[in-house]
């Protein structure tokens, strides 16, 4: 969605959007160098960086293969920044000296750009934390999965290690933890196995906590995702466009005042948020960006970027919601424009107090129209017909 810039200080969202997407950027360029050195010296033969002298080849060769492996932890860090994760944001300013002297470590010519961007990329990513404050919200199911899957590998690795004469193969702790892992994630490589029957028993309660356990929480984790992917299906906007938004109009509700709304704002940039799907699917047919949600709530109004927003309008036909919408909006952004449609003329002054820079009470102008109008006055059926012919015209 393209944005427009107007002059009274709309144009201030971008050095923060502009400084975002280069922290987005910096960090993904580090990931990316991080695997490409990575895979390279895993197989290298010689040290030929100016560390040579001091760092054993066996540490140059173990930082390729964790720089790779960080490389790839880092692309995940990036998907979070995209779409504004603090614990994302906590992973690069993390990660990023980890690359840095894994680079140094790995002492090759190929990883200098490595060091180079890291030591860049930190400071960018630092200075901007005040944009990526989305939180993660994992459901107490989704949180007791993932901790099953730490127990089950826990308790595989003490128990192998603890039972390791009863295995073939198994000397060290890491020995043990790779023995738990291929057995609970079912690969079963062969090369480490059980040589009694009790750690045979001990291997089969691996084997099934492990795939129980991966089950749920492949069940519990990847089911929101999928239904948001159906969710986007039916009507609502991607990641990738609110991600776009900037200098737009947020429109809350559906009812007898939305399309008109929206159809009047036209060519402008703007978005309705409504929480019934049926109401989204049927704005999202006629072509309208839509949002599922409830727009009284703080998480999706910072999906919208609301602190990127030229304005707020509030149509939701329940004055009670109207209130606690323009409450919510307030907060997140003290500067907002906000207009609001009063459903019972007598909450025009509470709408106000909630925060509306505007509250217009459609049923008392509609009213007083109407009456102009049996009064035979000229001037109001020009008004009237001069702005329904702009609407129509798109002007």
């Amino acid at each position: 969605m393209g944005a427009t810039h107007t002059p009274g200080g709309d144009d201030g969202a971008s050095p923060t959007l502009l400084r975002t997407h280069a922290a987005v950027f910096l960090t993904g360029l580090v990931a990316v160098l991080s695997v490409i050195t990575g895979i390279v010296n895993i197989g290298a033969t010689a040290i030929s960086g100016p560390l040579a002298l001091y760092i054993p080849e066996i540490v140059a060769r173990t930082a390729g293969f964790t720089g790779t492996m960080t490389g790839f932890l880092m692309l995940l860090s990036v998907y979070g920044l995209q779409r504004g994760y603090r614990i994302a944001w906590y992973s690069v300013i993390f990660l990023l000296p980890v690359t840095g002297l894994q680079g140094l470590a790995q002492s090759s010519v190929l990883s200098f750009p490595l060091v180079v961007t890291s030591i860049v990329a930190f400071p960018t990513v630092f200075v901007n934390r005040g944009y990526f404050t989305r939180n993660v919200d994992l459901s107490l199911t989704q949180l007791a999965s993932l901790a099953a899957i730490l127990a089950v590998q826990v308790y595989g690795t003490v128990g192998t290690y603890a039972l390791r004469e009863e295995f073939n193969g198994v000397d060290t702790v890491l020995d043990a933890f790779y023995f738990t892992l291929v057995t609970a994630s079912t690969v079963g490589y062969g090369d480490l196995t059980a040589t009694s029957q009790f750690g045979r028993l001990f291997s089969m309660s691996v084997l099934l906590t492990g795939v129980a356990s991966f089950g749920v929480a492949l069940g519990t984790l990847l089911g929101p995702l999928i239904e948001a992917r159906f969710a986007t299906a039916l009507g609502n906007m991607s990641d990738k466009q609110l991600d776009l938004l900037e200098n737009h109009y947020i429109v809350t509700g559906y009812g007898d005042l939305t399309e008109p709304i929206l159809e009047a704002l036209d060519d402008a940039n703007a978005v309705v948020i409504v929480s019934d799907p049926e109401d989204a699917k049927r704005l999202r047919d006629r072509g309208y960006e839509v949002v599922t949600d409830d727009p009284s709530d703080e998480e999706p109004l910072r999906r919208l970027h609301i602190e990127r927003a030229r304005g707020l309008i509030v149509a939701t036909e329940n004055d009670a919601e109207d209130a606690m919408a323009i409450l919510t909006a307030r907060e997140l952004n003290q500067e907002l424009r906000i207009v609001a449609a009063a459903t019972d003329r007598e909450n025009v002054r509470k709408l106000k107090r909630a925060g509306a820079n505007t509250v217009l009470s459609p049923s008392v102008l509609g009213g007083r129209l109407l009456v102009e109008s049996a009064f035979g006055t000229d001037e109001t059926e020009r008004a009237v017909d001069k702005l329904l012919g702009d609407w129509e015209n798109g002007e």
